[in-house]
């Protein structure tokens, strides 16, 4: 188990190696409207996924889903604030796309290959998606371009990996105009959710997520000082910091 434990955070940092080319020029952003409406018709406000709604509404995702694969980011005109949405609903609806494509199943972990080494070729490995014509993956959205172009820990708490676990999808689109406050309320309502995690004043029982990401999100200070700017119970310094086990079952 622990060789597996370190075989996967050697491929987390590992991951984010590298640039992407997943970009285009005179470009400009798309409306991320009909996945907004999708949202908000599909997954109800605490982040349960109506998955066999998606597959009736299949056409209008995939309308999306050719509507910003047509049109990659300018990096040179957008905003970062266009190209952050952009890439956080790219990630997010490919991922709904996913498990549509493959329903019903009991976890994404399900659609992983036959692995020699785990963490190494996994389901966020797997090239399903075009992206301004170039063949694209989950994992190169997550760690080659929102981790590594926007450094914002934030991001861990705004796409969505299908699982209970996760942060929750949020039933709504992330738009530029509000995307700071959208991702301050997700990672203010995920850290404060006693189903993630579990905070006192003297310990906390906090989410995997910040132990497989803890350094993006101590650059800055401690673990406790990122949980406390979100926490509505403070944490003491050198309190006891422990991890819940993960859940990866389908967030249906």
């Amino acid at each position: 188990m622990r060789i597996l434990i370190l075989l996967l955070l050697t491929f987390l940092t590992g991951s984010c190696q590298g640039s992407s080319t997943l970009e285009a020029q005179g470009t400009t952003p798309p409306s991320h409207q009909a996945w907004d409406e999708l949202l908000q018709q599909h997954v109800s406000k605490s982040g349960i996924v109506d998955y066999k709604g998606f597959i009736r509404d299949k056409a209008k995702l995939q309308r999306y889903l050719s509507a910003i694969s047509s049109t990659p980011p300018d990096k040179q005109k957008w905003s970062r604030e266009e190209q952050m949405a952009y890439w956080i609903n790219a990630y997010n609806a490919y991922t709904v796309k996913l498990i549509i494509d493959n329903y019903p199943l009991k976890s994404i972990q399900d659609l992983h290959p036959t692995l020699k080494v785990p963490g190494i070729n996994t389901v966020w490995h797997k090239k399903f998606f075009r992206i301004g014509g170039q063949e694209a993956s989950l994992d190169e959205i997550e760690h080659k371009i929102l981790r590594k172009e926007f450094d914002d820990p934030r991001i861990h708490f705004a796409i969505n990996c299908a699982s209970f676990s996760c942060p929750p999808l949020r039933n709504e689109a992330f738009v530029a105009s509000k995307l700071d406050r959208q991702l301050s309320e997700q990672a203010k309502a995920f850290i404060n959710d006693p189903s993630r995690n579990k905070i006192t004043a003297d310990k906390a029982e906090v989410s995997q997520i910040f132990s497989w990401f803890k350094g993006d999100f101590t650059k800055k200070g401690s673990l406790v000082d990122f949980l406390n700017k979100y926490a509505t119970t403070k944490i003491k310094p050198g309190a006891k910091i422990s991890y819940m086990d993960y859940d990866w079952s389908l967030n249906e």
